[in-house]
C-alpha cells in the first residue's frame, strides 16, 4: 500500500500538489476559526467537586468583575472606587465593573490621572496571561525562523532542498487547523494546543524531510526515478512507522477528561498524521518534479566517519559508557522527583505587565492583603454559624466570610494561610470536604481534583503509550528487547530535561540567568507539553537509528558493525535535526512568560540530550552489550512478526 501511495505521488505529482493546496487553503481559511473557540482554562476537571461548586456559584447569578488599583494617595478622590487600604503615599482601590468590557476604559482613566498608577485583576489579568503566552510564541518564531532557514541551507546545501521542511511544516499546521476546528465543534479546545501544533509541525517536518531528502541524495547515484522509488521503500517506511508510533503515543492523552490534556492529544495526533501523510505524498511529488536539481550525496564508505568512530570507541568500553551516561541522566533527572504542580500566580508574567506590577506593589505596600486564593465553600443552608466556626478552627484557615448565595445555599469564603500547593492548605481542604453537605472550589480544590484525576487516568495513558509503542516497535524491528530499551532511554532523556526545568524554575538555581525568580511549583502545562513533544521527537530519532542498523543486520553485517554503520548513516540526520530544533525551542527562552520559558528550556535540553548522550552513546553501548540478543524474539512472536512486519 505504501509503495502504491508513494508511487502514485511520484507519477501524478500535480494531482497530489493540487489536493494538498486545497487542504491547506481550507485549513488556513476555515480552520483558523478555531482561534475564536479556544479555551484558556487549565486544571478544570469535568464532573469534579470543584467544577460542581463553580457551576452552583455561577448558576446563582452573574458576579461582577473587579479591578484592583494602586494609586498615589493624593489622587484617591479623583480616582474613585472603593478604598481598601492606605499606606503612606499609596492607596489600594477596588473597582466593580458593570460590564467586563469596561475594564480598559477604567484603566485608561486611571492612567490618564497618573501614568504610575497600577491597575489589574479581572479581565485585564486574564487578557495579559493570554496575550503574553501568544506574544512569546510569535516572538520566538520570529527570532528562530530566520536562523532555522540559514541552518537548513547549510544542512541541505541548497535553497530548494532547504525549503522542503518548511513547506511540509506549513502544510502540517494548515491541515491540523482544519482538523482542530472540526474537533472544536463537538468539544472544547485548549489554547495551548496551538503551541503543540506549531512545535510538532516544525519538529516532525524537519525530521521527515531530512530523512527522505538525505536518503534520496544517497540513492541518486542511480537515476532519479529509481532513487525516489528506493527512498520511499526505505525512508518512507521509517516515516510511516515513526508517524504511527508518535501519533499513538500522543493519543494516550485523550483518556484524560479535561480540555487541556485531551485537546493536546487530538492536536498532537492530528499534526503528526498530517505531517506524515505530507511527507509520504507531497514530498515524493515535489522530488519527482525538482529531484534532478538536488545534488547527490558525496560517495563515502559506510563504516568511516565521525559517527562510526564514536560508535567504535563506545564499543570498546560499552559497560563504562552505559554507566557514565546513566549517572549523568539520572543526576539531571533527580530534581524532577520534587516536581510540584500549580496553576501559578502573577510571577509567571514579566515585570512590565500590570498584573505583575500589582503583585509586586501589593507585596511592598500592602503585604497583609496579598493573600492566597480563597477556598469557596458552597453549603446547604442550615446551621451556617456552626460550619463557619468549624472551618475557622482549622489550622490552615485565617478567617471565613459568609455570603448568601441562593435561598437554599450559602457561600463561605475560607481564606487559607498559605498557597494552594502548601500542605497545610491541602489538609484544610480535605477537612472541609469531610463536612456534610458542602462542596468546595478554588485554586487549591481544583489542584486537588486535578491530582486525583491524574492518579486515576495516568495508568491508562501510560498503558496506551508504553504498550502501543512496544507493540509497534516490535512490528518494526522484530525484537523484544529493543522496544523496551527504547522506551526506557526515552524516559531517561525526558526525565533529565524535566529535572533541569524543576532545578531552574521551581528551585531557583540560575533563575536570574533565565530572567525569572524561584517559584514554589511548576506550572502544570509544562511537564505535559515537554513530555509529549519530547517523547514524540525521541521516538523519531530512535526509529531513524534502528531502521539503518536493522538494514545492515539483515544485509549480513555483524552486530557491532551494523551499529557502527547505522550510527554513521543516521548520526548526521539526528544531530542536524536536534540542532535545528534546539534553535527553534531556544527561541522560547527570550520571552517573558515563565511557562513558555520553561517549555523552551525543557525541549531544548530534551532534544540535545537525546541526540547526543542517548543516541550517540547510550544506544550504541547497550546494543553492543546485548549483541545478537538485540534481535531475539520467541519463536511464536518471530512468526507473528513475519506476517505483520511493518518494515520488511
Amino acid at each position: 500500500m505504501l509503495t502504491r501511495l508513494t508511487g502514485f505521488s511520484a507519477r501524478r505529482p500535480w494531482i497530489v500538489i493540487g489536493v494538498w493546496v486545497a487542504i491547506v487553503a481550507a485549513g488556513f481559511g476555515i480552520g483558523t476559526g478555531v482561534f475564536s473557540r479556544l479555551d484558556a482554562s487549565v486544571a478544570v476537571v469535568p464532573g469534579s467537586e470543584s467544577q460542581h461548586a463553580t457551576e452552583l456559584i455561577d448558576a446563582a447569578g452573574p458576579r461582577p468583575d473587579k479591578l484592583t488599583a494602586v494609586v498615589p494617595s493624593a489622587l484617591t478622590a479623583q480616582a474613585g472606587g472603593t478604598v481598601l487600604s492606605v499606606q503612606g503615599d499609596k492607596t489600594l482601590l477596588e473597582f466593580e465593573l458593570a460590564d467586563p468590557d469596561d475594564a480598559d476604559a477604567v484603566a485608561a482613566k486611571l492612567h490618564a490621572l497618573d501614568p504610575s498608577v497600577i491597575v489589574a485583576g479581572g479581565p485585564i489579568t486574564e487578557a495579559e496571561f493570554g496575550t503574553q503566552a501568544q506574544a512569546d510564541v510569535v516572538q520566538a518564531e520570529l527570532i528562530s525562523m530566520p536562523i532555522l532557514l540559514v541552518l537548513l541551507l547549510l544542512v541541505f546545501g541548497g535553497l530548494l532542498a532547504a525549503g522542503l521542511p518548511l513547506l511540509i511544516a506549513a502544510v502540517g499546521v494548515g491541515g491540523t487547523f482544519g482538523l482542530l476546528y472540526a474537533f472544536s465543534l463537538v468539544s472544547d479546545v485548549s489554547v495551548y494546543s496551538i503551541q503543540v501544533i506549531t512545535m510538532l509541525a516544525i519538529g516532525l517536518s524537519v525530521d521527515y524531510a531530512l530523512l527522505i531528502v538525505n536518503r534520496f541524495r544517497e540513492e541518486k547515484a542511480i537515476d532519479p526515478a529509481t532513487a525516489l522509488a528506493r527512498t520511499c521503500a526505505t525512508a518512507g517506511r521509517t516515516v510511516l512507522f515513526s508517524g504511527l508510533t508518535v501519533a499513538l503515543a500522543l493519543g494516550g492523552l485523550v483518556v484524560f477528561p479535561d480540555t487541556f490534556l485531551r485537546s493536546m492529544g487530538f492536536a498532537g495526533m492530528g499534526v503528526v498524521l498530517v505531517d506524515m501523510l505530507a511527507a509520504l505524498t507531497l514530498l515524493p511529488a515535489l522530488l519527482a518534479l525538482v529531484g534532478k536539481r538536488i545534488s547527490a550525496a558525496a560517495p563515502r564508505k559506510a563504516d568511516t566517519g565521525v559517527f562510526a568512530r564514536i560508535a567504535t570507541a563506545v564499543q570498546r568500553r560499552p559497560g563504562i559508557t552505559v554507566l557514565a551516561t546513566m549517572i549523568v541522566l539520572v543526576t539531571l533527572a533527580l530534581p524532577a522527583l520534587q516536581l510540584r504542580l500549580s496553576t501559578g500566580d502573577a510571577r509567571l508574567l514579566p515585570t512590565e505587565t500590570q498584573t505583575r506590577q500589582l503583585y509586586d506593589a501589593m507585596n511592598t505596600h500592602f503585604p497583609a492583603l496579598q493573600q492566597p486564593d480563597a477556598l469557596r465553600v458552597v453549603a446547604e443552608t442550615g446551621d451556617v454559624t456552626a460550619l463557619k466556626t468549624k472551618i475557622e478552627a482549622l489550622p490552615g484557615i485565617n478567617r471565613v466570610i459568609v455570603e448568601p448565595l441562593t435561598p437554599d445555599r450559602t457561600l463561605l469564603w475560607a481564606q487559607p494561610k498559605a498557597g494552594p500547593t502548601d500542605e497545610v492548605t491541602q489538609q484544610a481542604l480535605t477537612d472541609i470536604r469531610g463536612f456534610d453537605n458542602v462542596v468546595v472550589t478554588g485554586d487549591a480544590a481544583r489542584l486537588a481534583d486535578y491530582h486525583q484525576m491524574l492518579s486515576e487516568r495516568i495508568p491508562w495513558a501510560v498503558g496506551i503509550i508504553v504498550i502501543g509503542t512496544l507493540v509497534l516497535l516490535f512490528l518494526f524491528v522484530g525484537s523484544i528487547l529493543l522496544p523496551i530499551k527504547a522506551v526506557l532511554t526515552n524516559i531517561l532523556s525526558i526525565g533529565a530535561a524535566l529535572g533541569a526545568v524543576v532545578w531552574v524554575f521551581q528551585q531557583g538555581h540560575l533563575a536570574s540567568l533565565f530572567g525569572t525568580v524561584r517559584h514554589d511549583a511548576t506550572n502544570l502545562t509544562v511537564p505535559v507539553l515537554v513530555g509529549a513533544i519530547a517523547f514524540g521527537l525521541a521516538i523519531d530519532y530512535e526509529v531513524f537509528l534502528l531502521s539503518r542498523i536493522r538494514e545492515r543486520w539483515l544485509a549480513g553485517d555483524e552486530p557491532d558493525r551494523a551499529v557502527a554503520v547505522g550510527l554513521q548513516q543516521t548520526g548526521r540526520i539526528v544531530t542536524a535535526a536536534a540542532g535545528l530544533l534546539a534553535v527553534v525551542f531556544a527561541g522560547f527562552l527570550v520571552g517573558g512568560f515563565v511557562p513558555i520559558k520553561a517549555i523552551g528550556l525543557g525541549l531544548t535540553l530534551a532534544v540535545l540530550l537525546d541526540a547526543t548522550l542517548v543516541r550517540m552513546l547510550l544506544v550504541p553501548a547497550t546494543m553492543t552489550l546485548l549483541n545478537r540478543l538485540n534481535w531475539w524474539a520467541p519463536a511464536p512472536l518471530r512468526r507473528l512478526h513475519a506476517r505483520l512486519a511493518l518494515a520488511d
